[in-house]
C-alpha cells in the first residue's frame, strides 16, 4: 500500500500536483503545515498529524469544521518526536508498506538531516520510505540494487555512508566503478558522490552497512 505524506517544509505546487498525476497513492497524511498544500491541492487526506504550531488557523479550523472523513492525531508542541515522525508510525498503522515524502526538504536544515534519519525509522516500522522534491529523490540501501537509467530520478547517483562504515562496495555500469571498497564517515564519505550510469543499466553491491542514495537532477 502507497502513502503520500505532506510535511510542512518547502513543497512546489506544480510539482506535487504533477506526482499525484503520475503516481496512485492509497493513503495521504496531511503534516501541520503541510495542511496548506492539501488544501490548494485539493486533497482529501486520511489522517492529519502534528502540533500544529505553523499551520496557518484557519486552515485547521476550516478542516476541522468540514467532514473530510480525516482522523485527527493533535499533539502539543512539547513532546519529543517530531511531527513527521508521529505522521510515519501513522502510515504504518494504516498499513502503508510504502510512502513518499513531499515538503521534507526545504527550509530547516535541522528537520531536513532529522527527516533522512527519518528513513531507517520507515525501515523500522517495514516500510520502504523517499523523501522527493524536484531535484532530488533520496532513500536508503540495506542491501544492493540495480538501476535503470530511465527510471531514475536524474542524471546524478550518489552513495553516502548512513552508517559509520560500509565494507565490499562494488560499482557496475558506473563512470566511475568501484571494486570491493570500503568508505567510512569523514574523508571517504564524497567518494561516492555525483555517479552516472554509462549505460541504460547499472548496480551496486556491497557487504555491510548502510547508504543513502540520492539520485539528482541539474
Amino acid at each position: 500500500m502507497n502513502g503520500l505524506i505532506l510535511t510542512g517544509g518547502s513543497l512546489d505546487q506544480a510539482f506535487a500536483a504533477s506526482l499525484l498525476e503520475n503516481y496512485q497513492f492509497d493513503k495521504m497524511i496531511a503534516v501541520d503545515g503541510g495542511l496548506s498544500a492539501v488544501k490548494e491541492l485539493g486533497l482529501k487526506p486520511d489522517a492529519i498529524v502534528g502540533d500544529f504550531d505553523t499551520a496557518a488557523p484557519e486552515i485547521v479550523d476550516e478542516y476541522r469544521k468540514r467532514a473530510c472523513g480525516a482522523a485527527w492525531d493533535i499533539h502539543k508542541p512539547e513532546k519529543d518526536e517530531t511531527d513527521t515522525e508521529l505522521a510515519l508510525a501513522t502510515a504504518a498503522r494504516l498499513g502503508c508498506t510504502q510512502v513518499l515524502l513531499l515538503g521534507a526538504t526545504g527550509g530547516r536544515l535541522d528537520h531536513l538531516l532529522a527527516n533522512i534519519h527519518l528513513l531507517y525509522y520507515c525501515h523500522e516500522l517495514g516500510m520502504a520510505g523517499r523523501i522527493v522534491d524536484p531535484q532530488n529523490c533520496l532513500y536508503l540501501l540495506l542491501q544492493g540494487k540495480t538501476f535503470i537509467k530511465s527510471s531514475t530520478w536524474g542524471k546524478y547517483i550518489s552513495f553516502i555512508p548512513f552508517t559509520e562504515r560500509v565494507t565490499g562496495i562494488t560499482l557496475k555500469g558506473f563512470k566511475y566503478p568501484l571494486n570491493k571498497k570500503n568508505i567510512t564517515i569523514g574523508r571517504e564519505s564524497g567518494l561516492c558522490v555525483s555517479n552516472e550510469l554509462t549505460g541504460e543499466v547499472g548496480s551496486i553491491e556491497f557487504d555491510s552497512g548502510i547508504l543513502v542514495c540520492v539520485e539528482s537532477k541539474d
